[in-house]
This record gives C-alpha cells, structure tokens and sequence, in this order.
C-alpha cells in the first residue's frame, strides 16, 4: 500500500534586476535609513502587534492580485501566495526610493498617508517571524535571498537592513556566466522547496546583475484525515457543457461550515494540525462571478465569525494544481510603472540609479490528498448519531483560501475551475 503523499504548496516569486549601464557615476551616498525600526520596537516575543499592521493590506493585495489573474486567465485555474508576493515586492520597496517606491507600496494595498515605510518593513519582519515559528505540527517556512553580481557593491545600510527585517540571504554570484548563475538560484530554490520546485529559471536574461527570490514552502496534515478507502471516481463539472472524472475524497464528520445566503454560497473550514485551516468556498451554480466581486476582507472576517461546527458529510477532489505568474505585467496593471523602466529608481540598493527590474515571475504549486494511511483514518472518526448528514459536494468551481490562523495571513489562495488541469 503506497502511503498518500501530503498537501503540499510552496511558491517561489523571482524578481529579475538588470542594470542597463553602469557607466554613470555613483549617484547616491551610503547615507544610513532615517530611524532603525528595531530600536523602536524591540521585539518582545510576540510579533503579532506589528503585524498587524500589515495583515489587512496583505489581504486586501491577495484580492486585489486574483481580480488581476481572474482577468488575464479567465476560466482558468488560479493558485498563488499572496503573502509571498507581497513579501518578495516589500523587500523590493525596501531598496526603492521616490516614485519607484511609493508605487511599489500602493499596489501592495498600504496607504502611505497614514502608514510610515518602517512601520512597513518591520511589520514584515514580524510576520516572517511568527510565519517561521518553530511547530511539531506543520512545516510553514519562508524567506527570502538576493543573488548580486560580484561587480555590484551593495550599500551597507541595505545589506544591514535586508538581512534583519527580511531574514534574506546575500548571495554574491558571477552573472557573467548566466548559465552557471541559472544553475546556482535553481539549486537554491530547490533546496529550500524540499526538491519541489528543480526549475524556477528556464532562462536568464544575459544582462541580469540581480535577481530576488522569495519562497514558501507549506507541508500539513488534515486534522482529520480522509480515509482511503472512501475515495471513489466521480465527475467535476467544469461547465454546462464539460464534466471530468477525478478522485473524489469524502468523510463524514463535524465541520464549521456557514451558508451565505446573501452571497449564494458555503462556506466549509477544514483545518490542518497546527495553526493553519483551509477555507473551502463554493458558490451556487452560476453565482461565482456574484461571489469573486464580493471578495474583500470583510466578506471573509464575516465567514470566519459566522461559522457554526455541525455534521456534514463533504467531498472534496484530489488535485495537485500550479500556478505561474508573470507579475510585471500584473504589477503594471496596478500602476507600478517605474520600477520596470528607465524611471527606476532603485538607489538604494547599490546606491547607483541605473538598475532596473527586467523580470519578476511567481511559482505556486498545491496537492490536496488524504494524507492518512487507512489505519489512521478509522480511529480518527468522529462519534456519528445515526442520520444522514446534509452533503456539501464541491464537484463544480469553487475557491481555495490557506490562512494562518494565528496572524490571519492569506498563505495560498485559489480557485479550482478544472482539478485535472495540467
């Protein structure tokens, strides 16, 4: 008996920087950051203060981003982690100044009227903190790492900063050889994916001096895991036209679930041992444009608080789905314009104003399966009066949100239009 592999998701976010001349003078000094965000807020232990300044625009960007992909892929299956993007764009606001930032940051949803950049930055310095808490339970980490030509010669503030607010590692490579630069980031990205992701890099513009790479990697297991036994083929209905057979996993037990009559859908929370839970959304046939342009933090804060444990028996299709993203042209379309172009203002990095970013690209990749072997499945059943429990039975499109609980971050996001898509 082959033992069910886990769900698993893990992303990796690239950003590509290419300088286009470095025959220009040195325009910035290495001035030091107005004030250290550190000495301001020592960090007690528990980070969740300060990231909760950040947590309601990251989730506001996670809705903003899916509109985006919802509109270059419509009828497509979508899967990215929101809170890696943003995470991968603040770092590189981090580097940016004038209009190549405050762009950066308004696109990632922060209003800069009434949030100060530290304040920014140290909020993500919290939640790659608390993301990255050591637990038996579920493996959830994430970090970030920059990879810079040996010619480059990064400011010492930036270097300070970027490995304590975003735990990055500095790499210094030789891009003179792009093919054995390639291989170095691949190697990277693979290693810290567990061997997930062996090809982030197909090509590497021969320009590129600089490339950021961001990763998550997530590895749980259901509370309560599906039996084996109870997976049967059935159909997924991908349309009024179009039905395809999958791998339909069932359990009968105690869920919270809610019924949103407004937004004609349910609500069902599934969650994974150790502080993360899956929320499984499905609307109504022919209500899921109804529910996508309903999605804000509020809708979802409403879900959670509305949520009540009861008896369901729910299906649910096995799948194992990917993502990938061209997030310059997404960025683009919500305005950030400069970092992309001559008008990059990138100084705070090298402190030279001829860098820009050539390339930025999002990896994301998600397996729902049983995860118990069929021994462990029976003892984990729930006490069942005998009844029949009312069936939710997600065997059309529905939406996919990974949160973690504990600071409330959108880690994945998706919605499930064809489950045997590849």
């Amino acid at each position: 008996m082959m033992k069910a592999t886990l769900p698993l998701c893990l992303l990796v976010a690239i950003l590509h920087l290419n300088v286009h001349s470095l025959t220009q003078s040195d325009h910035h000094n290495d001035e030091p950051r107005a004030t250290d965000p550190q000495e301001q807020h020592p960090y007690e232990g528990d980070p969740l203060g300060s990231c909760q300044q950040i947590v309601p625009s990251n989730t506001d960007f996670a809705f903003r981003f899916y509109r985006q992909a919802t509109t270059q892929e419509p009828g497509k299956n979508i899967f990215f982690s929101p809170v890696s993007i943003s995470t991968a764009f603040a770092l590189l606001a981090l580097g940016s100044r004038a209009t190549s930032q405050s762009q950066v940051l308004e696109a990632l949803a922060f209003n800069l009227t009434n949030t100060r950049e530290e304040e920014i930055h140290d909020g993500f310095h919290h939640l790659l903190l608390s993301l990255n808490r050591p637990s038996s339970q579920v493996q959830l980490s994430m970090g970030n790492a920059l990879f810079m030509d040996k010619q480059l010669k990064p400011l010492k503030t930036f270097l300070k900063d970027i490995k304590k607010l975003y735990k990055g590692k500095i790499v210094s490579t030789n891009f003179q050889n792009s093919t054995e630069a390639k291989k170095e980031i691949n190697e990277h990205v693979k290693n810290k994916t567990h061997g997930n992701i062996n090809q982030i890099l197909k090509d590497l513009d021969p320009n590129t001096l600089m490339v950021i790479v961001n990763y998550i990697y997530f590895k749980a297991y259901w509370e309560n895991p599906f039996s084996i036994k109870g997976t049967r083929k059935d159909y997924f209905h991908v349309n009024a036209k179009t039905s395809v057979e999958v791998k339909m996993m069932t359990r009968d037990g105690f869920y919270k679930t809610y019924s949103d009559q407004k937004l004609s859908c349910k609500v069902v929370q599934i969650p994974y041992k150790g502080d993360v839970a899956a929320l499984f959304i499905l609307p109504h046939e022919g209500k899921m444009k109804q529910l996508e342009d309903a999605l804000t933090k509020d809708t979802v804060s409403k879900w959670e608080k509305s949520l009540e444990r009861r008896r369901i028996e729910v299906y649910i299709p096995k799948l194992s789905i990917s993502g990938t993203y061209d997030l310059k042209k997404m960025f683009m379309n919500l305005g950030v314009t400069d970092v992309f172009s001559d008008r990059a203002d990138l100084s705070g990095i090298t402190g030279r104003l001829e860098v820009k970013v050539s390339k930025a690209a999002h990896k994301a990749l998600l397996k729902i399966h049983e995860n118990g072997t069929e021994a462990a499945a029976v003892t984990g059943t729930d006490f069942l009066p005998h009844s029949v429990p009312p069936v939710v039975k997600f065997n059309r499109p529905f939406l996919l949100l990974i949160v973690d609980q504990y600071t409330q971050s959108i880690l994945f996001m998706g919605k499930i239009v064809n489950p045997t898509e590849k």
